[in-house]
């Protein structure tokens, strides 16, 4: 058993892995739980495919990706904001909208411009071929966001449940609204360089929704969606190596494993173990009917 853990980490490149799958799959999840609560899950995915342009843009322009790959992102926010500031358009069709409009402009840039960047390691990312200077970055950034989480959590938190009490309250919506889009933006660039748009995605959104099913309060849903991020990255991985799969699909089922075992068996929502209580409910609601 002890050989199952220790021989994969005779290779460089899957300690590498190893590391950096763990940090994404902590960080991602923590920020994934800010847009689950507020019930924005698709806009992780709509700014992880609108900073393609900004990518292809700054590699034509030849300066620094992620500059490029952050305004582009940021911009799809404030385009999805302008949209149902000055529209009846819901804020689920603002997002569909922008989700298309900036990927097709991506993919069209990409082939204009003849970039170097290539658009299936953009989407599929290879997390087997990262670097410890890419685990150290990601560290490094994965560390000041959570820092700057814990520094303003209680507003936040006030923010998420209550804009318009926070509002009320004098609390800078609009910076922290700004802050927390910058977060969710940066997050998802320093998890699409390592591995892959497809994969950051499923990470940031899967562990979070799996703890939502486990746990009540959001610091509790931060905490073990972070660890289940971790689990999922680190089991995909080995998967990956035993099995000869590839690592980005192999994690993101992972995911989905964990998940669907969380729905499963959450001790308050569970499908399997919530049942009896679900059906004394439901007969007690007939009774007093009758």
């Amino acid at each position: 058993m002890v050989d199952f853990f220790l021989d994969p980490l005779s290779y460089e490149f899957i300690r590498n892995a190893l590391v950096v799958g763990t940090l994404v799959g902590v960080l991602c999840p923590v920020v994934g739980t800010y847009l689950i609560v507020q019930r924005m899950a698709l806009l992780g995915d709509v700014i992880a495919h609108a900073v393609m342009p900004g990518l292809a843009i700054a590699n034509f322009l030849n300066f620094n990706l992620a500059i490029g790959a952050f305004i582009s992102g940021m911009l799809s926010t404030f385009v999805i904001q302008w949209i149902r500031q000055q529209s009846r358009v819901k804020v689920d069709a603002a997002m569909a909208l922008t989700f298309s409009s900036f990927f097709g402009l991506g993919v069209l840039l990409l082939t204009t411009l003849r970039t170097q960047l290539d658009l299936e390691s953009l989407l599929f990312g290879d997390i087997l071929s990262v670097t410890m200077g890419d685990a150290w970055r990601t560290g490094a950034i994965a560390l000041v966001i959570l820092v700057l989480i814990k520094l303003f959590y209680k507003e936040l938190l006030f923010f998420t449940f209550d804009p318009l009490g926070a509002k009320a309250m004098g609390l800078p919506v609009q910076a922290l609204n700004l802050g927390l889009m910058a977060g969710i933006t940066i997050t998802l660039i320093a998890g699409m360089q390592a591995v892959g748009v497809i994969l950051v995605i499923a990470l940031m959104v899967g562990p979070a929704i799996a703890a939502y099913l486990l746990v009540r309060e959001l610091h509790q849903m931060m905490l073990v969606g972070g660890l289940l991020g971790a689990i999922a990255s680190i089991s995909g991985l080995y998967v990956s190596y035993y099995f000869d799969l590839p690592s980005g699909p192999a994690i993101a089922l992972a995911v989905f494993l964990i998940f669907l075992l969380a729905l499963l068996f959450s001790p308050t929502q569970g499908i399997l173990t919530h049942r009896p209580s679900r059906q004394k409910r439901n007969q007690a609601a007939a009774a007093k009917d009758e």
